[in-house]
């Protein structure tokens, strides 16, 4: 029987799965991207395990977030199987491709005079999102007004964190840059999201520190305007 290891694999560049899944598991994950959906005895067959072993990679799967139960699929007498797909969460697992490709976009605006387009498509996108974040923002001041924020652009993918008191001007740390590779090309996307962090705020910042310079997060805290 193979070994039921829960380790993390990365196979960063190969094409396989990975995040945190164990080589069993990936193999499972690889068969379901592949086919789409799969039973467990499907499964044991295509990766030469016994029953077992798949089963018990499939429920850790489960219970990841990564596989889900798709119905039943019944082959000859006897009990139908249970058929299992890969969820939404399983394909940032998969090898990824976006952000080398907004890179090439953006260097690509910028050397046929067309980065005014890519303001444009950021200015509106912050603007389809700031109505929504002033909402939840209303009516909150201070530390709970910064904790609020910082909460909204960590569902935008900045992993942002807040801190306040200790007899200094809050601040704001983005731990996370999402759009990497597009701002080695262009400082739109931070200039854009400076003036919404500001909105967001309702105050002027001053900028700490900052990931393009070297540092390990984008950091601001409030000023006197």
């Amino acid at each position: 029987m193979e070994s039921r290891d829960s380790g993390v694999g990365s196979d960063a560049g190969t094409g396989r799965a990975s995040g945190g899944a164990s080589a069993g598991q990936q193999r499972v994950l690889e068969v379901l991207k592949r086919r789409g959906e799969a039973t467990i005895p499907v499964l044991a067959g295509l990766l030469s395990l016994n029953v077992e072993t798949v089963r018990y990679h499939v429920r850790g799967l489960e219970g990841s977030g990564y596989v889900e139960r798709r119905g039943v699929r019944r082959v000859g007498p006897g009990r139908p199987e249970l058929l299992y797909g890969l969820t939404s969460r399983a394909e940032s697992l998969f090898p990824r491709a976006e952000g080398a490709v907004l890179g090439a976009l953006a260097a690509h605006l910028k050397a046929t005079g067309n980065e005014s387009l890519l303001k444009a498509f950021f200015d509106d996108y912050i603007d389809a999102r700031r109505a929504a974040a002033m909402e939840r923002l209303e009516g909150l001041e201070g530390a709970a007004r910064l904790a609020e924020a910082a909460r909204i652009l960590t569902e935008l993918g900045f992993m942002a964190t807040a801190e306040s008191g200790r007899g200094r001007r809050p601040r704001l740390h983005l731990c996370h840059c999402p759009l990497r590779e597009l701002v080695a090309e262009t400082r739109i996307p931070c200039r854009a999201e400076l003036g919404f962090i500001r909105d967001m705020l309702g105050e002027p910042l001053a900028r700490l520190a900052y990931i393009p310079s070297g540092d390990a997060t984008c950091s601001y805290r409030t000023r006197a305007s």
